[in-house]
C-alpha cells in the first residue's frame, strides 16, 4: 500500500479520546490487546496452528475468510485444518464450491478414477478462488496424506453450493448411462425440461415468473427420489452417492433459479439451505466418527443472526450449524485492514488485484487494527467485561469476489455483532492477494448468479 494511505489511516486514527464513546472504544482496543494471542506466520504451519488445538473436539469447525482473494486466509486455513486432521480426526473438508469440480479433487486427493486438480477444474468465474498457488499447496498435501492411509481413514473434499446446474445434471446422466441405460434416457427426457436454460438458467426463472414456462420442480424431484431410492439398496457406492448429491444439486437450483427474482433474502437463505444439507449428508454418509472443516466466507459461516443480513431475514450455515449442533460446532471468523485482494471490479470480469482500504473508524476492524497484534487470535467469549462490549453493533467489512472501493461503505460494510457472530476470530493488519493459477474457460455463458459472496 502506498506511504501515503498509510500516513493518512494513522491519523485519522490519533484521535485524542474526549467523549465517552470514544473513551469505551479506547478501553474495548486496550482489551483486544490484552486478550489476544500471538500468532506465528501460517507459513510455519505447525507453530501457527498450535493454539487451534482447543477446538478438536468439535465436532464442525467453520472457517471463514473476509474476501476470497486473501493470501494469508488461504494459508491459515491450511494450516488449522492440517492440525485439526492430523491431530483430532477431522476426515472431511468441505468448502464454498461446486459439487461437481470438487468431486473431481476429492477422486484426485483420494487417488480414485477420474480425479483431477488442473486448468479444466474451478474453471467458470471466480476461477481464483479455487484455483491459486495458496488452495493448490494445501490441496497436493491432502493428496500425500492420503496416499499412505487406508481407504476408510482418507479425508474427503466435498463442495457445497448449488451453482452447477448444467454440470450436475451431466454427472447423474453419465453415471445412469453406465449403471442403467433405460434409467438414464428416463432421466434425459425429466432434465429435459431444463435444457433450453444449462446454458443461461437464470433464464430460468424469469421465464416462470413470467408464467411464459411452467416449473420444472416435479420432474427434478422425481429423479431425485429415485435416486434416493437406488442408494438404499446400494448405501457403499461412491458413484451413487456422487449421482445423487448432483441429483439434488439440481433440485437446488432449479428452486434457487427460480427464487432468483422474487427477492434476494429467499434465493440467500435457499442457497445457504442447501450448503446445510449438503454437510449434513456428507457427514452422515461418513458415519458417526465423521468430524467436518468448512471453508467459505464469514457471511456464510458466522451466525447471521447476530448481523444485518438475520435481521432483515436472512439465515445461513453458521446460524444452521449452530442450531443443529451447539457446542459441538465452532465458528471463526477472519478480518484484515489492509493490502492487497484478488477481486473483480463486477460479476464475471477479468480479475485485479486491487488495494484494500483502510478500515473505517468504529469498525469491529478499525478496532483489532489498533489493538496492534497481527497476526493473532482472539477468543471472543475471553471475560464476561470482553463479551459485554463486543455485543454492541457495530460496522463489519466483507468483501466478495467483487470489490467497490469507490463505494465500499454502502458495498462492502454492514453492522453485526462479533461476539453472537463468531466463537473466535483471527487477524491479519496487512494481507495480500492469492496468486491464481491457469484455467481453461468453458464455453458458453457461466451459470452462476452473481452473488458477491
Amino acid at each position: 500500500m502506498p506511504q501515503e494511505v498509510l500516513e493518512a489511516s494513522k491519523r485519522s486514527k490519533a484521535v485524542e479520546v474526549h467523549s465517552p464513546a470514544q473513551k469505551g472504544e479506547a478501553e474495548l482496543v486496550a482489551m483486544l490487546r490484552e486478550v489476544a494471542l500471538s500468532l506465528a506466520s501460517p507459513d510455519d504451519a505447525d507453530e501457527f496452528s498450535a493454539p487451534f488445538a482447543r477446538f478438536g473436539d468439535a465436532r464442525v469447525v467453520l472457517l471463514g475468510e473476509a474476501s476470497h482473494g486473501t493470501s494469508e486466509f488461504y494459508r491459515a486455513r491450511a494450516a488449522i485444518t492440517r492440525r485439526l486432521i492430523e491431530d483430532h480426526g477431522f476426515n472431511i473438508v468441505a468448502v464454498e464450491a461446486d459439487w461437481p469440480d470438487a468431486s473431481r479433487v476429492d477422486r484426485y486427493v483420494r487417488h480414485r478414477p477420474g480425479g483431477q486438480y488442473d486448468e479444466h477444474v474451478f474453471a467458470r468465474f471466480p476461477t481464483w478462488m479455487w484455483r491459486n498457488r495458496q488452495f493448490a499447496r494445501f490441496v497436493e498435501w491432502l493428496r500425500y496424506r492420503n496416499d499412505a492411509l487406508p481407504v476408510e481413514r482418507q479425508v474427503e473434499f466435498r463442495g457445497l453450493d448449488v451453482y452447477s446446474l448444467r454440470n450436475s445434471i451431466a454427472e447423474v446422466l453419465n453415471y445412469l448411462a453406465k449403471a442403467d441405460p433405460e434409467a438414464a434416457a428416463l432421466a434425459r427426457r425429466r432434465y429435459g425440461c431444463l435444457s433450453p436454460f444449462q446454458v443461461e438458467p437464470q433464464w430460468y426463472g424469469r421465464a416462470v415468473l413470467m408464467g411464459e414456462r411452467d416449473p420444472c420442480e416435479d420432474a427434478v424431484a422425481t429423479q431425485l427420489e429415485e435416486l434416493l431410492q437406488r442408494r438404499l439398496d446400494k448405501a457403499d457406492d461412491e458413484d451413487l452417492f456422487d449421482a445423487t448429491r448432483n441429483a439434488k444439486v439440481v433440485q437446488a437450483a432449479e428452486q434457487y433459479y427460480r427464487l432468483m427474482f422474487r427477492g434476494s433474502t429467499q434465493s440467500w437463505n435457499m442457497r445457504d439451505t442447501h450448503m446445510f444439507e449438503t454437510l449434513q449428508s456428507v457427514l452422515d454418509a461418513r458415519g458417526p466418527q465423521a468430524k467436518i472443516v468448512v471453508w467459505a466466507h464469514n457471511s456464510h459461516i458466522g451466525d447471521a443472526s447476530a448481523t444485518e443480513m438475520g435481521w432483515e431475514g436472512q439465515h445461513n450455515i453458521g446460524q444452521l450449524c449452530k442450531q443443529a449442533y451447539g457446542d459441538a460446532c465452532v465458528t471463526i471468523g477472519f478480518g484484515t485492514d489492509h493490502g492487497t485482494v484478488a477481486a473483480a471490479d463486477d460479476w464475471d470480469e477479468p480479475v485485479q488485484f486491487k488495494t484494500i482500504l483502510p478500515s473505517r473508524q468504529g469498525s469491529f476492524e478499525s478496532l483489532f487494527h489498533q489493538a496492534g497484534q497481527s497476526p493473532s487470535l482472539t477468543h471472543l467469549h475471553a471475560s464476561p467485561k470482553l463479551r459485554q462490549a463486543l455485543s454492541e453493533p457495530r460496522l463489519e467489512r466483507a468483501i466478495g469476489v467483487v470489490y467497490r472501493p469507490d463505494t465500499e461503505l454502502q458495498s462492502h460494510y454492514f453492522k453485526a455483532r462479533l461476539l453472537d457472530q463468531f466463537d473466535a476470530y483471527v487477524w491479519f493488519d496487512q494481507t495480500t492477494a492469492v496468486t491464481p493459477l491457469p484455467t481453461d474457460p468453458p464455453h458458453g455463458t457461466p451459470e452462476t448468479f452473481p452473488f458477491g459472496l
